[in-house]
């Protein structure tokens, strides 16, 4: 029987959501179909659980699932297994949009959804198939990079495997005596928002899972000691459908509570909203990203700040907790908007929230605009996760940019919130806040290299930053950053 190991790396920095190691969806799906094909098969999740490389020498093949922020990781992973005399095959959205630069550390790379790929691929392997019908996988052939075309997102979803956990050896973390579940019911998103990338993978056009699939997946986490959480980028993109899958777990009574993600626009409907609720909805993930008209006209995100408003107030009528989720450094976006929006995160009285910054990831409109105009200052994928400033924005300085998030967090989650909330009896939102609070001082210490270096470059050139960042990492912790 041919062995195959999956593995997911390990996010490289601290960020909002470091208490909670979700595992993402692909390499449990992939695993999935590896062990139907008759492979043997393992997981590795390395936020749970730590590599075993002398496990992983005799393997036959291993494939590693990448983000940007875990591209760097990833590669190391690859080079070292190759090393050995094991073959890699890398996937996932980074490595789909810079396949030239995966081919560097791994012989095969599979771009966008994976699943068709994957079982083709695996038959080639097995000497059942070929090679070159394989949809969407680059190779070097001859020393010249090939990329095999796409095959157009026709296969229903509901034909898609449910994502094997078993596969993972390490017991999944448990949060508050919860074991956080997640399930995907859709792909795809027609916005087409300017810094997103998740149409480049996905496509434009909503793809859903029907309502008895989704039902067949969640009666497998059943009970109070389960928390789902919908991976969809946008849970209500379909209304209707949403209601009917809402209206099937209420038939169902499953005693879970569950989260997931929704446009502002959600609360347009007070039936919709409803359902959720009764359904077991506990909290809400909002894409706010801005309180300025001018970048959310800029960015294509298509709600007002009404919008927005409107949403917190219907979900926190039904008691449906909600985190906001803003974005700094789009063009229009200055100190004026930085002090805009937490004021408007603390009078909407969210349950939490996030301030990220605007990263241009490959895949999205945003990264090719930006490369063009040559603002990208650092070039270290570690640090394209949303909380470090690595472009240069045209009304805040690099280091501004980095210090509104720093100043919205102490701000949100300042000690006069945490006892209000305490106060209050808000136990759940008291326990976020102590977390974030704490959170916020920590990732400031372990980032002081990269917070020291911007500082003392604010009154030069900011195109001296990326050289001084590079000289000081390489000279205080060994090499991590690498120069744009």
């Amino acid at each position: 029987m041919p062995s195959i190991i999956l593995i997911e790396p390990k996010s490289p920095n601290l960020h909002i959501f470091s208490m909670f190691p979700l595992p993402r969806l692909g390499v449990f799906i992939l695993g999935a179909i590896a062990k139907r094909a008759g492979w043997e098969v393992e997981v590795i999740h390395e936020q749970s659980q730590r590599i075993d490389f002398e496990s992983i020498r005799g393997a036959d093949l291993v494939g590693i699932s990448t983000i940007t922020s875990t591209a760097p990781r990833a590669y190391a992973i690859a080079d070292r297994i190759r090393a050995m005399g094991v073959p890699v095959i890398l996937g996932g959205p980074h490595v789909t949009f810079l396949a030239d630069e995966a081919l560097d550390h791994a012989e095969y790379v599979i771009r966008g959804e994976a699943e068709d790929a994957m079982e083709l691929f695996l038959a080639a392997w097995s000497g059942n198939g070929d090679l070159n019908a394989v949809p969407g996988l680059s190779r070097r052939v001859d020393g010249a990079n090939v990329h095999q075309p796409l095959r157009p997102r026709t296969r229903p979803l509901d034909e898609i495997p449910f994502p094997d956990f078993s596969l993972m050896k390490a017991k999944p973390r448990r949060i508050a005596g919860k074991m956080i579940v997640p399930v995907q019911t859709s792909r795809g998103c027609p916005f087409h928002c300017s810094f997103c990338s998740v149409t480049g993978l996905f496509g434009k056009k909503y793809r859903f899972r029907s309502a008895e699939n989704v039902i067949d997946e969640l009666r497998r986490c059943n009970g109070r000691d389960h928390y789902v959480f919908f991976y969809d980028d946008n849970f209500t993109a379909d209304p209707r459908r949403a209601k009917a899958l809402l209206r099937r777990m209420i038939e169902e009574k499953f005693t879970f509570k569950w989260s997931t993600q929704v446009r502002a626009d959600v609360a347009r409907d007070p039936e919709l909203v409803d359902l959720m609720k009764k359904a077991g909805c506990h909290t809400l993930f909002i894409g706010m990203e801005s309180v300025n008209p001018e970048s959310l006209e800029s960015m294509k995100k298509q709600q007002t700040v009404e919008d927005m408003a409107r949403a917190v107030r219907e979900l926190r009528r039904r008691r449906i907790h909600v985190h906001g989720m803003f974005v700094y450094g789009f063009d229009s976006d200055d100190w004026r908007t930085v002090k805009e929006t937490v004021r408007f995160a603390k009078r909407a009285r969210l349950s939490s929230t996030q301030f990220m910054i605007l990263t241009p990831l490959p895949g999205s409109e945003f990264y090719e605009r930006v490369k063009c105009e040559n603002r990208i200052q650092f070039k270290d994928w570690s640090l394209y996760d949303a909380h470090h400033a690595v472009f240069r924005p045209k009304r805040l300085s690099l280091f501004d940019l980095q210090r509104a998030q720093i100043f919205s967090h102490s701000r949100f989650y300042s000690l006069f919130e945490v006892i209000r909330r305490l106060a209050a009896f808000k136990w759940e939102d008291f326990g976020i806040a102590v977390y974030a609070r704490r959170l916020n001082r920590t990732w400031q210490r372990k980032n002081r290299t990269f917070l020291d270096v911007m500082r003392l470059c604010r009154p030069r050139s900011e195109a001296r930053i990326r050289i001084d960042y590079a000289e000081n990492v390489l000279l205080n912790e060994g090499g991590a950053g690498i120069p744009g």
